[in-house]
């Protein structure tokens, strides 16, 4: 277990934008991942996927790691953001630009704006 933690750990330092996923961006393999993923890709965010189905460690690991019951699970910068309804509410709420924005992430703010008038 300690090297699926290792394995999570390098994935979350190495990389500014990590979503823990069932399937990968171009393909998610369930609703709540593919909803994370397309907020992401919509925005032009430039993230790390990482399929936990293909691997069972960090598919448990990342629920230890986090202490977060489910997938997905984005990290920000090394920071723990949240599941599919987190980031939807931040998304729709703006906290999430505010997070991009705080932490240097570049991305689409008029892409952003859209997904709230879609969703106002």
């Amino acid at each position: 277990m300690t090297d699926a933690k290792e394995q999570i750990q390098k994935t979350i330092d190495s990389n500014d934008v990590v979503l823990f996923m069932k399937g990968n961006k171009a393909m998610p393999q369930c609703g709540f991942s593919s909803r994370v993923a397309g907020v992401l890709n919509f925005m032009g965010v430039d993230f790390a996927d990482v399929n936990v189905l293909e691997n069972t460690d960090i598919r448990q690991g990342i629920k230890d790691f986090s202490d977060w019951p489910t997938i997905p699970q984005l990290y920000i910068k090394g920071e723990f953001v949240g599941g599919c309804d987190i980031i939807t509410e931040m998304t729709l709420n703006g906290e999430l630009d505010q997070m991009f924005e705080a932490k240097g992430v570049a991305f689409d703010k008029a892409a952003a704006e859209k997904i709230r008038e879609a969703n106002a």
